[in-house]
């Protein structure tokens, strides 16, 4: 079939260095299974729907979750995206992502974190904090329930923060602390002040509108339809899903 996906050979070597230690039996074609992985999150489909050209989906789908729950997938992104990002001007926003029925049940999970789900006016979702450089390509990541305030993933997202001159914000950000904390790092804030403010804040606007890059990031992430639904329980599983989009989106 020529509308499957097939990672190229360049592309396999840039990946391979995160791949783990095969003990014992080598692993199957990495290519084929990884690119048969790809081409199932890319497009929403159930393992057993996967194209036989990938090979049988169980093998598809017990790579998926072995490599989900020892984070390479997470690794990728992380490691790809070290020395490549241009984070003179750094941006933070999120984004609600709906949860199906297969992923929303209301039996609680026992321990931490939970499974991440959580009700708002539009329906059972997970919220997805992010923050870009200035190309808007994602550099980390933060996922809470849908209910969670911004303020929230803004602050664990903070420490992670790479070295930068500014950090574009919506009015979403506008506190007091958050300002604090970016100036404490050397960052300015660019984010526009809350209409309840007393005092006017002043901010470039010029520079304010390169912010529309990372809601573009966030539309091409939804383009995936396993990212822009969530079908998996475990946040851990649908966390690696959105950092294998971003991988393949914009670091490959």
């Amino acid at each position: 079939m020529s509308d499957l996906y097939w990672l190229t050979d360049e592309q396999m070597e840039r990946l391979r260095p995160f791949f783990p230690k095969s003990h014992g039996k080598p692993r199957v074609d990495d290519r084929r299974v990884l690119s048969g992985i790809i081409f199932v999150n890319r497009n929403g489909l159930r393992w057993r729907d996967a194209p036989q050209e990938y090979g049988p989906h169980k093998t598809l789908y017990n790579r998926w979750k072995r490599w989900s729950a020892m984070g390479i997938f997470i690794r990728m992104m992380e490691g790809l995206t070290t020395g490549k990002a241009e984070p003179q001007t750094i941006m933070i926003d999120a984004t609600y992502l709906k949860a199906h029925r297969t992923a929303s049940s209301l039996r609680l999970k026992k321990g931490p974190p939970g499974r991440l789900i959580g009700r708002t006016k539009g329906g059972m979702n997970t919220k997805l904090h992010a923050v870009t450089d200035r190309n808007g390509r994602p550099i980390d990541f933060f996922m809470t329930a849908g209910q969670i305030s911004d303020y929230t993933g803004a602050a664990a997202l903070l420490d992670g923060l790479p070295p930068a001159e500014w950090m574009l914000a919506d009015r979403g950000y506008d506190a007091d602390w958050f300002r604090d904390a970016l100036e404490e790092k050397g960052i300015k804030p660019c984010i526009p002040g809350r209409k309840f403010r007393g005092k006017p804040i002043k901010y470039d606007r010029r520079k304010y509108k390169r912010r529309n890059r990372i809601e573009i990031m966030f539309g091409r992430l939804k383009d995936w339809r396993r990212v822009a639904t969530r079908y998996d329980r475990c946040p851990t599983v649908f966390f690696s899903a959105i950092c294998l989009a971003a991988t393949v989106i914009f670091w490959l």
